[in-house]
């Protein structure tokens, strides 16, 4: 403040016309007194300055409220920021106690336990293991001490209970804009119709921005310690991308519920390593056993001779399935037997990551004395009281009585609803739509580059028309991810939820809906439909009439579905998660630089001041919330589970962008954005059955997977039904059923049937049919539903399997860690004691102030018997002057009488 003595907790910022406002800067700046006077005289208004006239009574009225809530404030609009006002808050110490109380904010109290530690071996393991990972701990204080004071909701009648030596830094400066953010809610501003404060005038213009100060610069003089620097030397910066996070340091200077999402995707990457190690063990199981794979060895072998039909009509030709080698060798490196022990491994790993995620979370509910907080309701939101007041007035002029305290009922909803439904239904429609506009893109490509003069692009035509397209739905995917966005976020502000909590749950549920088809559905086309239609040779499934559905190579679909998972996965992380985050607030930290800049040559250079902090705070991002950051970790942990037998890399991706995530998000909260209002919460909320959900989603998914999409069931069932053997020899001429060539449809048959070199009579294609020489001709064969009945049982049993374990893991291993339970008793138990300690106190007191009161009467009714002389006086004064001081002393201790 101007005073040099008072910190600024909070600031209000407003725009105002300077040309308009002259002898108003002179009201609007100093202390207390200055606000409640009225200039002398005012500018003549004209009918254009009425708006800014009525937001500047606005700004009066609430401001006065403040006022008289005991805030002290502050207004400058002599800055350097042309036509900005700033008014600085400043709590004193009578509200800090006050709001304390009312909000129940707990505080750590003078009494002191000690930490129960772990003896004997276990204390020796955890000494060895806490001096090994010195080095990757940061190098910030830590609350690692063996003895913890006791917390209590803060009490004014119980003042002697905390220490309050230091009042200046008693309350932190999180806990202070808390506070004053408080007191700004409850603020009300008649002239804005709303019974809310801030957030309304916000709403509606009145005031252009509301935040509270980070603590000082990020960078600069390094004998100049705060907060923030300290937060961006050791945790904001790439070099540092192997320490741990200062999570104690990030709860004290964002709050709560920023350090519980920093410390998720902590524990979300940590677990990340072990999935990652054992990934690449099974990939390169499927590069050491290439070579002895005997189906692809089969498919290379020339000497078969193997002739395919065609991939399209009249433009392909036949060919010869030896050109599809290197795919099937490819494929071995992803679809071998070790992805089915990958798929149960990352089932049990996403249970066990809940669990460990949750028992981490009781571990900081405990340090950070969060056990019994509960999540008051939230005050309204402005929108929705201002849509209970359309209703009253409406219904005031319609003469019709309310008894009742009006609120939004479901007849007012409904056309919110069904909007809201019929829009969520378009937009999975339009999805669809455009994946299937990819997939008539893929055959028409296929069929063009079959007729093409290029060799190379016709040899490879499949890994090209596959890689075209993944990256068509890559650009689609980035688009749609912010225009669904933007839709979910109008859909539900037209919804009017009454709180801020139920607005933000029904935001993440659409968002999340559609995010999820977007990303995935182009995955699913692959993975459970893509040659599942498309027919046989002479009755193909046709696409408007002429468009053959495309077929999966001999091989099988799985590594397109790689492919496919692949590119959209690194894609959305290197281009959406990273590019976006790091080159859009660049630049438009570099446009409001710019326009500062510009505004600033409008200011004479006498006028020049160097820009105060809140300046500097108000040039910054505003925050937007959690939302998106949660929403790219959620969508990528989809990736990471429900696909993965598919693409066992995935977690060493995304443990590899996680390592940098960390660290942007840090550098983003740290130097990018104007400093959060600290939010109290025990959990990370909706997000954790989110998290439930696609674990047991990914379950069912990677078993359907494994069982229809990969080649592990017909192989297992040719080993031990029809395999001579008991090998995998001839397994590859068993998938393949013939077809004669005479049967094709009129028109359907090859330009060039001898492109081969000879002519063909008969092709083969890949299905379980009779051959046409059988009298079931095409139907059907006894192996088709042989591996069809094994492939469901597959499903069953691994879903069930699968399933039975996650619940025993979740059932073996407790939610809340033995150690941290014993301690919450000992504090309950503590707390007891303490406060019966004091009731003993007072007791105590009580009865040594009757003992003297009853010594005072009975002096003083011996005093009046013996007649006392005027020289007597003297004494009996000093006695009751005595027994006076020996109340007020015994007062004065306390419970410290003990």
């Amino acid at each position: 403040m101007q005073d040099e003595q008072r910190h600024v907790d909070y600031v209000l910022v407003y725009q105002y016309k300077k040309a308009n406002r002259k002898g108003l800067s002179t009201r609007h700046r100093g202390s207390i007194g200055s606000r409640q006077q009225e200039p002398e005289t005012d500018p003549p208004l004209q009918p254009s300055d009425f708006p800014d006239d009525d937001k500047r009574m606005r700004r009066d009225e609430f401001e006065l409220n403040l006022l008289e809530s005991g805030l002290e404030l502050e207004s400058d609009e002599e800055t350097k920021a042309y036509g900005l006002g700033f008014v600085k808050i400043h709590a004193p110490w009578h509200v800090l106690c006050r709001e304390a109380e009312f909000l129940k904010i707990k505080m750590p109290t003078k009494r002191v336990y000690e930490v129960k530690q772990k003896t004997g071996i276990l204390s020796k393991i955890s000494n060895i293991g806490h001096k090994m990972a010195s080095p990757l701990r940061p190098k910030v204080q830590e609350d690692d001490s063996e003895f913890k004071n006791l917390s209590y909701p803060f009490s004014r009648e119980k003042k002697h209970l905390f220490d309050l030596s230091d009042k200046d830094n008693f309350f932190t400066s999180t806990t202070r804009s808390t506070i004053v953010y408080e007191i700004l809610k409850r603020a009300t501003c008649t002239r804005a119709k709303y019974s809310m404060g801030i957030t309304s005038l916000i709403a509606s213009g009145v005031y252009t921005a509301a935040y509270p100060l980070h603590d000082g610069h990020y960078s600069g003089d390094p004998t100049e310690q705060n907060d923030r620097k300290l937060l961006y030397k050791e945790w904001a910066r790439y070099a540092i991308f192997y320490k741990f996070q200062p999570l104690d340091l990030v709860r004290k200077y964002f709050g709560e519920k920023i350090a519980l999402y920093f410390a998720w995707l902590g524990v979300y990457t940590q677990l990340l390593i072990p999935a990652s190690i054992v990934g690449i063990i099974v990939f390169l199981y499927g590069c050491a056993t290439v070579n002895q794979n005997i189906p692809s060895m089969e498919m290379c072998d020339e000497r078969a001779n193997i002739t395919m039909c065609p991939l399209c009509d009249k433009t392909c030709s036949y060919w010869k399935l030896s050109t599809t080698c290197a795919t099937a060798r490819a494929s071995h490196l992803f679809d071998n037997p070790a992805t089915v022990f990958y798929s149960i491994f990352m089932a049990l790993w996403a249970a066990m990551f809940l669990e460990h995620w949750k028992r981490c979370q009781m571990r900081l509910i405990y340090k950070w004395d969060l056990a019994g907080f509960e999540e008051e309701e939230d005050h309204p939101r402005p929108e929705y009281e201002a849509k209970v007041l359309n209703k009253v007035l409406k219904k005031e002029l319609q003469m019709k009585e309310e008894t009742e305290k009006e609120k939004l009922t479901w007849r007012d909803r409904t056309p919110a609803y069904i909007t809201n439904i019929v829009a969520v239904l378009f937009m999975i429609g339009l999805t669809f739509a455009i994946v299937f506009g990819v997939i008539m893109y893929r055959i028409s490509i296929a069929a063009a580059m079959a007729v093409s003069s290029d060799t190379y692009a016709k040899a490879n035509s499949r890994v090209i028309v596959t890689a075209t397209a993944v990256i068509i739905n890559l650009v689609v995917i980035l688009i749609l991810d912010e225009v669904y966005g933007s839709i979910a976020r109008w859909l539900t502000i037209i919804e009017i939820p009454k709180t801020d909590k139920s607005f933000e749950e029904k935001l993440i549920f659409k968002a999340f809906l559609l995010k999820f088809v977007n990303a995935y559905s182009p995955i699913f086309y692959v993975a459970f439909f893509k040659g599942r239609f498309a027919g046989r040779p002479g009755k193909y499934t046709y696409i408007f009439h002429d468009m053959r559905m495309e077929e999966c190579a001999p091989g099988g679909c799985l590594m397109e579905l790689c492919i496919q998972l692949s590119i959209i996965m690194l894609g959305k992380q290197l281009i959406q998660n990273n590019l976006f985050e790091i080159g859009v607030p660049k630049l438009k930290k570099l446009i409001r630089y710019i326009k500062a800049k510009r505004e600033a040559k409008l200011e004479t250079d006498n006028n020049f001041k160097a820009p105060r902090q809140y300046e500097t705070d108000y040039n910054l991002e505003p925050f937007a919330g959690l939302t998106p950051e949660y929403m790219e970790m959620i969508i990528q942990f989809g990736f990471v589970t429900v696909f993965v037998a598919s693409f066992p890399l995935a977690p060493l991706f995304a443990l590899l962008n996680n390592v940098i995530e960390i660290r942007l998000d840090a550098k983003k909260f740290t130097s990018e954005l104007r400093r959060p209002d600290a939010t109290k919460a025990k959990d990370i909320g909706i997000w954790y059955d989110i998290i439930r959900g696609i674990g047991k989603l990914a379950v069912i998914i990677n078993a359907f997977v494994i069982s229809f999409t990969s080649g592990f069931i017909p192989r297992l069932v040719f080993m031990y039904l029809y395999s001579p053997d008991n090998t995998l020899h001839g397994f590859t001429n068993n998938t393949l059923s013939y077809f004669n060539v005479s049967h094709f449809e009129q028109g359907s048959e090859p330009y060039e049937p001898m492109a081969l070199g000879y002519k063909v009579e008969i092709c083969r294609y890949k299905d379980y049919r009779e051959p046409p020489w059988s009298p079931e001709a095409y139907d059907l064969s006894k192996e088709f539903w042989s591996v069809l009945a094994a492939r469901l049982a597959f499903v069953i049993i691994f879903q069930n399997l699968v399933m039975f374990m996650s619940d025993f893991v979740d059932w073996m291993i407790p939610d809340i860690p033995k150690e941290i339970s014993e301690r919450m008793s000992k504090e309950k138990s503590l707390l007891v004691d303490l406060f019966l300690k004091e009731e003993q106190t007072k007791m105590h007191i009580v009865e040594v102030l009757e003992v003297l009161s009853s010594q005072e009467k009975e002096r003083t009714e011996e005093n009046i018997d013996d007649s006392p002389k005027e020289n007597e006086e003297e004494p009996v004064a000093n006695c009751t002057d005595g027994v006076a001081s020996s109340r007020s002393q015994l007062i004065n201790a306390g419970p410290e009488v003990i």
